[in-house]
């Protein structure tokens, strides 16, 4: 279960009740459509849990994702939070960058006979990935034709999509209507997560009953939140998420790309808008990023992030060290006590500073949570894209470097 709370700093400029049922007819209006499709991956998602049961993934211990952006960090995400608490999950191994050092020593982690290897592409012809592909099938000596232990997935007759037909590959398709950085609910997160081991149909379950709930007008506190963001765009034009968990921090990762992929555009009047996403992890941060937020320049809101329970007893020692004494009075109080405490004074130091914050706390670590999540920031965002004008779902600027990297490195 997630509980949320907010302090904005700014007065908003009107609560219009008709500009709140406005913002969230407009996400109705896009769920119901076909255009934008990751409103309906909570549900539709299911169905690939009946392609995926009769598979036998006991032989894989290995889950290897080779993919980029929208294409990993979801699973990444995912992963990093649930594994702590999933019994006999798979390892999963992650190729995403061109960096030579990481590739190599990734690929010294591998088992081949133990592993199975996704390519994720939603074009089919991501640079980075065809190129990491190509390695692997050369160190591997991995068979293509017929191989069981290879999987593409990708948009339906996509580059990759037409290599996996040739050599008679299993697919799974990503829907056309859905981008790479909103797809962790589709095939592109569910499958190698269920093959992990994880419980995808709690992810997606979670997902569905905040969404529902959201639909039902039982979520305003999404809506005045991004009423307020958008109202304050031009002074708070920076957006930092301050996560109290390391396991969190792939997920900090994944809102940057979200909210710097989706909203930094021209607005319909070509005016450059955006809201720059920061991502960072307490306690350590409050020794580096905090000092900035307190008495830099007043520019950002902040969202804390915190787990209640962490279902760990792990208590400070009872040990009084000479020359230290001063912090015997923690002893005896568990670890759990101090982060969540940290957290509660980072934020009380925030908003006596006139900073704006929210917090979102998740009762626990579990599937629903996490599927609760994922959700709450992609409507979040739409929501957001649509009172600033713009197409939250492209990426021209992306492309743009895309474009350029092809023809400096040769391609005509």
């Amino acid at each position: 279960m997630l509980t949320f709370s907010s302090h904005f700093s700014q007065k908003l400029p009107y609560q219009d009740k008709n500009l709140l049922n406005e913002m969230l007819e407009s996400l109705q209006k896009e769920m119901d459509g076909d255009e934008v499709g990751y409103y309906k991956l909570p549900q539709s998602s299911k169905k690939l849990l009946q392609e995926l049961k009769p598979m036998d993934i006991d032989r894989f211990s290995q889950v290897v994702v080779v993919g980029i952006g929208g294409s990993s960090l979801g699973i990444k995400a995912i992963n990093s939070i649930l594994k702590p608490i999933t019994k006999d999950a798979k390892e999963m191994i992650f190729f995403e960058n061109s960096d030579p050092l990481t590739i190599s020593e990734n690929i010294s982690k591998i088992d081949k006979d133990r592993a199975c290897f996704f390519i994720v592409s939603k074009s089919g012809s991501t640079i980075e990935t065809t190129s990491i592909f190509k390695t692997l099938i050369k160190h591997f000596s991995l068979e293509l034709d017929n191989a069981t232990n290879i999987f593409a997935i990708t948009d339906k007759d996509s580059y990759l999509s037409k290599f996996a037909t040739f050599h008679n590959i299993k697919e799974f398709n990503i829907p056309h209507n859905v981008g790479g950085r909103f797809s962790v609910l589709s095939a592109v997160g569910i499958v190698p997560l269920y093959i992990a081991g994880y419980d995808v149909e709690a992810i997606l379950e979670g997902a569905a009953e905040f969404e529902m709930s959201f639909f039902n007008g039982h979520e305003n506190h999404l809506l005045e939140k991004a009423n307020y963001i958008y109202a304050n765009s031009k002074k708070e034009n920076i957006n930092v998420v301050f996560s109290y968990a390391d396991r969190l921090e792939n997920f900090t990762k994944w809102y940057v790309q979200l909210w710097g992929e989706s909203l930094g555009k021209l607005d319909r009047d070509k005016n450059h808008v955006g809201l720059t996403p920061i991502g960072l992890i307490g306690a350590v941060d409050q020794h580096s990023f905090l000092q900035l937020i307190i008495e830099g320049p007043n520019d950002k809101s902040i969202t804390f992030i915190n787990i209640e329970d962490f279902k760990n007893p792990l208590e400070i020692p009872d040990i009084s060290l000479h020359g230290i004494e001063q912090t015997d009075f923690i002893n005896k109080q568990s670890f759990n006590k101090l982060i969540n405490e940290q957290c509660k004074a980072t934020m009380q130091s925030v908003r006596q500073s006139g900073v704006s914050s929210d917090i979102i706390t998740l009762d626990e670590i579990s599937e629903k949570n996490i599927g609760a999540m994922i959700i709450y920031y992609e409507l979040l965002t739409s929501l957001i894209g649509k009172v600033l004008h713009i197409n939250t779902y492209n990426q021209p600027g992306v492309e743009l470097g895309k474009q350029i990297l092809y023809k400096n490195l040769g391609n005509k």
